[in-house]
Order: C-alpha cells, then structure tokens, then sequence
C-alpha cells in the first residue's frame, strides 16, 4: 500500500497590506500625475486647434493660452476638490488644465512664467502635503492675482 498522501494545501501568507496612510498618498499623487498629463493634453488639443479668427475660444498662441489658464482657474473650486463624482473630476481637471495652459503661455512668451510658476507651486504644494493647505491657497490666490492683470 502506498502511503497516503496529505490533502491538506499549503497557504502561503497574505501578503501585508499597506497602511492607509499610505495608499491615499500614492492615490493623490497618481491623480495629480494624471491631472497634469490630462491638462497638457488638453493644452496641446487647444493649441493644435483652429486659430484662424485670432480671437474666441479658437485663438491661438501664448496671450490665448494665458487667458485660458485664467478661464480654468476660475472653474477650479478647491472646496470640491476632494468630492467623489462629476464636481470633483471637474474640479480637478480644470486645476490641471490651468497648470498645462499657462505652462503652455510661459513657453510661448516669458511674460507668463509668474502665472505658470504660481500654478505649478500650488499644485506642487498639494501633492506634498495632500490637502489645500496655506501655501497652496497662497499660490492660487497669486495665480488668481496674476490672471486679473492680464
């Protein structure tokens, strides 16, 4: 007779879970990795697109793209940020185009690196700290500042 052979299955661990902590920091920085690619692509369509009238929503060019920053900036509401659904996406995405559309202005005409630079250190504070801190709210309220001059 053979002899028996065992039926029981070996279970290997499970694997640890990271912390919470943890997970919401690689979220948030993953989302504001894919804000700032989603932005630069939404840039890259507006500045791709027909500017022929030199004016409107078609316009081209560095003073186009600035006022267009400003246009998204004035979409962005920073208390709806953090909300699940529509009113967050939107929050965010017109955050990340702001940041794309004046980058896109300040490579064009170095008169816009203060609006670019403003919008790029808010969100660079954010994705440090993970929440609409002061330096965040004063780097926005710089770039809202920069936005009425133009």
């Amino acid at each position: 007779m053979e002899p028996q052979q065992s039926t029981e299955t070996s279970i290997a661990p499970a694997a640890t879970a990271r912390p919470p902590a943890a997970h919401r920091r690689s979220l948030a920085v993953a989302l504001v990795i894919g804000l700032v690619i989603g932005g630069g692509g939404v840039g890259a369509v507006w500045a791709l697109s027909d500017g022929s009238s030199g004016t409107g929503p078609t316009a081209s060019g560095p003073a186009a793209d600035a006022r267009a920053a400003c246009d998204a900036l004035d979409g962005f509401d920073e208390s709806k940020h953090d909300v699940q659904g529509p009113e967050g996406d939107i929050a965010l995405n017109h955050w990340g185009a702001a940041g794309a559309l004046s980058a896109a202005a300040a490579a064009g005409d170095a008169r816009y690196k203060l609006l670019a630079q403003a919008i790029r250190r808010s969100q660079d504070h954010h994705a440090q700290a993970f929440k609409f801190n002061d330096d965040v709210k004063k780097e926005l309220a710089e770039a809202r500042r920069i936005c009425e001059g133009l």
